[in-house]
This record gives structure tokens, C-alpha cells and sequence, in this order.
């Protein structure tokens, strides 16, 4: 019997999959760096309400492509269905290439930095002539080939490590807003941020030029918020998907950026929202200057002094795991998919025993591992922002797209509010990407030109192999919309 993916993930799995990857390291960092921007307790909060509205709208409009084509490969096919192979394999070799991976092994760094925290001699370093590879490297390997062993051995056992660290990370967050809010409110960050209207609004929210650093300070936030593009990609492998995926999409979204927002209060209710970069004590740097812009861990040492800086490194570990582990699950599924359209290496179409990709799970391994070893992935990153951007843009405007190439095809769930909550989303998402070209020309520029550079690379696997669309995989999913939009009429 020829093996196939399983239809194993349910509603909760679904939803953990949403919170558990949104939820990685950028909220105990991000806001430092709206602070710098914004100068104000008000337009710190308000950037991340923007930020909630932004990323509802966009939960909201992507749903329906996720309930009308529950495919393994998520954007990847959305991609394909409205635009055609070329825009299809530009996104899925720039996702595999540098984003998605560039992500595991930024994430799992990060868990080796906070662990060194703990244990001071992962720190070493050993030279090997060619390269110098430290402890924090060889960490980030280990757990990288770790949890894609447990996800090699099965979609159950990748689903368990999941639930149980976003139980585990929300849980400790909540913790902190309880504490930082209830238990041990700080007189002084209170008067400083909430005092007075004043106060309040700071030298930021009195300031002319707002629009500009409110925009560049959006970026950090909505970045900070991407971790459904996980889920989608697993569509193939979720129960009921018709109403699981919108189900789960919108109500992650919401309970990210609630608990975003409170994690935000409770940093204003223990630092001043405007520090000073001299000043030698956690406090009088305050949120907007706070050291390596480690908010998390300032607010948790005003609490608890430096047993609040251990605290905080094991739970932006625990973070991190169930970030890196969403990665993992979501990651190998577009390379499947791509495989199955011949735009990939075709052993990455083959499941194993327990019907999982484990050549995709594989190749993402070690090209993750070869990205932290380089050290070179944090440029990569900024290179590829604008391009991962404008994916986003077009993913949000394939509803449109589709609803004209497809308008009888089935859709278990329509966009609450279309054309308008589409067109909002679509609005802010031009707006963000023309910020990021203008804050970051040189990176989003430089990165839109290597993105086209797979423009030749694409034309000439066309020639080689035939028309990209006439690949198996993508004809048969096509057939399926053209039956369901034949029924829906009849």
C-alpha cells in the first residue's frame, strides 16, 4: 500500500501549531526597538494594537485560502494556484533557501545564547584551521537535529513536543503579566509611563514626524507576529480542514497579540518606556535602552533580581523550542510539495514508515546547520525581509485572485467583511513593504534582486522538464477545485 501524510492534527493541535511558532524569542526583544522608535508609553501600545489589527485582518482574509485549499504547502500552492509556477517557485526556493531555514538556525542560536546564560562554558570556542566553531554553535546543531528526529518518527510525536511547550510558554507568560502587573506593580515606571497625559504620549507621541518611526517600529512588531504560514503548510494534515484551519488561524491571532499586549503592560508596569543608554542600573535604562534589548529580562530582574535574569533565560528556552519546533513541522512540508511539482529534489517526496517527509525533514536539517555554522544567516535575513514581504502582498491578494479565476469553487469558509478587510490588510501590508524599502533600501533591495536571480533557474527547468504547471501535483489540485467549483454549481 503506498504510503501517504495523515490527516492527525486536530483543532488544539492546530491552534499550538499557530501560538506555539508565533511565540518565539522577538517578544522579549522587539519592543526595546519600538521604544527607540516611538519615544512614548502610548505609541508603544498603539504600534502593537496596529500590529493586532494587522494581523487579525490578515487571519481573517488567509483562512479562506486555507479552508478553499487545504494543501500540504500552504502559501506555496496559494502561490501556484493564482499566479502560476514562476511566483511559486520563486517564494518556495527563497522559503527553503533563506528564510525558512535562516529562521531555524536564528531560533536555535537563540536558545544556545540564553542556555550559555545557565551554563557559561558552552561559550568555548575551538579552532579548526578553516573555521572557529563555538559551544553556542554545536548547541544549536544538537537541538536542531534533535527535534527533527522527533518529528522524523512521526506527526504524533512532533504534535506532542509542540503542545506541550506553547502549554508550557503561555503558561509562564501569563505568569509574568500576573506578577509583573498584580503582585509586584512598580510605583515609579507607573508615574513615568501612566502619570499624567503627558507622560503618556512622551516626546514621541507630540512629535511631527510620528508616521515615519511608527511605520519603521510596525515592522519589528509584524514580524514578530509570523507563525501561521506554519499551520497552513500542514494543511494536508489536518482533520475537518474546513473548519479547523480558519478556526484555528483567527483565534491563534487573537490570543498571540492579547498576550503580546498584556506582556507589553507588564513591561511598562516595571520600566520606564524611555531610558537612558548611560544610566547603570536595569531601571534607568528602561525599556527603550534596555542591555541587548533583553526587556524581558530587565523587567524580571526589577522583580527578582538576578534570579529574574535565570528565570527568563529558561523561558525564552522553552520559547524557543516550541517556535523552533513549528519551524520543523512546516518547514519540510513546502519542500514536499515543491518535490511533488518537480521544482525540488525528488527524494524530498518520499515518506518514510511513520508518513512524514523524512528526506525534507533531513535536507532541512542540514541546511540549517550549515547556515549556523556559516554565522552568515542574520544578513541573509535582512536581505530577504522586503521579498518575504512582498510574498506576503501577494499572498493576501490571491483571495482576489481567486474568487475571480474560481468563483464557484468551495469554500467552507468566505473572508468576514471581504472586500474591505482584505483590502485593509493589503493596504497596511504596501504600506510596511514600502517602509522596509525605504528604512532598509540596501538590504530589501539587493534582497529582491538574488530573489530574481531564480527567474533563469526557473525558465530553464521549465525547458527541461515541461511546463512547471503540468506537473502532477499541480494539475491534480487544480482538477480538484474545477470538481468542487462543478458541484458547488450543480
Amino acid at each position: 500500500m503506498a504510503l501517504a501524510l495523515k490527516t492527525r492534527l486536530s483543532l488544539f493541535d492546530s491552534l499550538s501549531v499557530v501560538a506555539g511558532t508565533t511565540i518565539g524569542s522577538g517578544i522579549f526583544i522587539v519592543s526595546a526597538g519600538i521604544a527607540r522608535e516611538v519615544h512614548s508609553a502610548a505609541l508603544l501600545l498603539l504600534v502593537w494594537i496596529a500590529a493586532f489589527f494587522m494581523s487579525l485582518t490578515g487571519a481573517l482574509t488567509i483562512a479562506e485560502l486555507a479552508a478553499m485549499m487545504p494543501a500540504t504547502g500552504g502559501q506555496y500552492v496559494f502561490l501556484r494556484e493564482s499566479y502560476g509556477g514562476m511566483c511559486a517557485f520563486l517564494f518556495g526556493w527563497t522559503i527553503i533557501a533563506v528564510v525558512h531555514t535562516g529562521s531555524v538556525a536564528a531560533v536555535s542560536i537563540v536558545f544556545a545564547k540564553y542556555l550559555a546564560v545557565l551554563i557559561p562554558a558552552i561559550h568555548s570556542q575551538w579552532h579548526l584551521g578553516f573555521a572557529t566553531v563555538t559551544g553556542e554553535r554545536l548547541v544549536a546543531i544538537a537541538l536542531v537535529t534533535s527535534l527533527t528526529w522527533a518529528n522524523v518518527r512521526g506527526l504524533h510525536a512532533g504534535r506532542a513536543v509542540q503542545n506541550f511547550f506553547t502549554v508550557a510558554k503561555i503558561s509562564a507568560l501569563l505568569l509574568i503579566v500576573t506578577f509583573a502587573l498584580l503582585v509586584f506593580p512598580n510605583h515609579a515606571p507607573l508615574v513615568a509611563n501612566f502619570g499624567s497625559w503627558e507622560n503618556f504620549l512622551g516626546h514621541g507621541g507630540r512629535s511631527i514626524r510620528i508616521l515615519p518611526a511608527f511605520g519603521a517600529a510596525m515592522i519589528g512588531a509584524m514580524f514578530s507576529l509570523g507563525g501561521s504560514e506554519n499551520l497552513i503548510a500542514l494543511g494536508g494534515e489536518v482533520r475537518n480542514p474546513g473548519r479547523s484551519l480558519p478556526v484555528a488561524l483567527i483565534i491563534g491571532a487573537g490570543l498571540v497579540i492579547l498576550l503580546y499586549l498584556s506582556i507589553n503592560l507588564a513591561y511598562l508596569a516595571q520600566l520606564p518606556a524611555v531610558g537612558n543608554p548611560t544610566a547603570h542600573d536595569v531601571f534607568g535604562r528602561g525599556i527603550s535602552a534596555a542591555q541587548s534589548d533583553r526587556v524581558a529580562a530587565a523587567s524580571m530582574q526589577v522583580m527578582w533580581g538576578s534570579t529574574g535574569a535565570a528565570l527568563t533565560s529558561i523561558l525564552v528556552m522553552i520559547s524557543t523550542l516550541g517556535c523552533l519546533n513549528g519551524l520543523i513541522l512546516g518547514g519540510a512540508r513546502v519542500m514536499y510539495a515543491m518535490a511533488h511539482d518537480r521544482a525540488f529534489f525528488r527524494i524530498a517526496t518520499r515518506l518514510n514508515g511513520a508518513s512524514v517527509p523524512g528526506f525534507a525533514l533531513a535536507i532541512q536539517a542540514f541546511w540549517g546547520s550549515v547556515l549556523i555554522l556559516s554565522g552568515d544567516f542574520s544578513d541573509l535575513l535582512n536581505y530577504m525581509g522586503g521579498a518575504g514581504s512582498l510574498f506576503g502582498v501577494l499572498g493576501i491578494a490571491a483571495v482576489f485572485v481567486m474568487r475571480i479565476k474560481h468563483p464557484n469553487a468551495l469554500r467552507p469558509y468566505r473572508v468576514w467583511g471581504y472586500p474591505w478587510v482584505p483590502v485593509l490588510h493589503l493596504l497596511g501590508s504596501l504600506w510596511i513593504f514600502v517602509d522596509l524599502l525605504i528604512v532598509k533600501t540596501r538590504y530589501s533591495v539587493l534582497g529582491l534582486l538574488i530573489v530574481s536571480c531564480a527567474i533563469p533557474v526557473y525558465l530553464w527547468r521549465q525547458k527541461r522538464i515541461g511546463r512547471f504547471e503540468t506537473a502532477p501535483a499541480a494539475l491534480a489540485f487544480s482538477s480538484a477545485l474545477s470538481t468542487s467549483a462543478s458541484s458547488e454549481t450543480s
